[in-house]
């Protein structure tokens, strides 16, 4: 029988891998997959520009593989590089126009998904929960 803390940490990591499955099925259409709508919502999303290896580190993967998904993206008109004003080494990953209406329509696929999935659920529970989860988040970064 599994402890409590290993049913946490397989609920935790199936339902976040099947959130994004369900949500890759809204957006088939747009003619991206789930790693490049992933990394298109986290260069939209980020508050200062994203360069390769902080996009990598976002999306949980190594250097070379978000190199190969960034040629595709910038490939398909979604991105572009530019470079560092501070370092020259160092390339930042931008939305173009067509990325940011592709990020428009993935944010309002996800929004309506959230909106469907838990809008059932009792709000006092669901704030619970968040808290928990960005505990969970902030201890496991701070022993990063």
């Amino acid at each position: 029988m599994p402890t409590t803390e290993e049913r946490f940490s397989l609920a935790l990591h199936n339902t976040a891998r099947i959130w994004r499955q369900a949500i890759d099925r809204r957006l088939k259409d747009l003619g991206v997959g789930q790693a490049g709508w992933l990394a298109i919502a986290n260069v939209a999303k980020s508050k200062e520009p994203l360069s390769q290896i902080e996009l990598a580190n976002r999306l949980g993967v190594e250097g070379p593989s978000v190199v190969a998904l960034v040629d595709r993206l910038v490939k398909a008109g979604l991105v572009q590089r530019v470079p560092s004003e501070t370092d020259r080494r160092i390339k930042h990953v931008v939305l173009t126009e067509a990325g940011r209406q592709l990020y428009a329509k993935v944010k309002t696929a996800a929004d309506a998904y959230r909106v469907e999935l838990l809008g059932g659920i009792d709000k006092s529970r669901l704030q619970a929960a968040t808290e928990l989860l960005e505990e969970l988040q902030a201890m496991v970064e701070a022993s990063l």
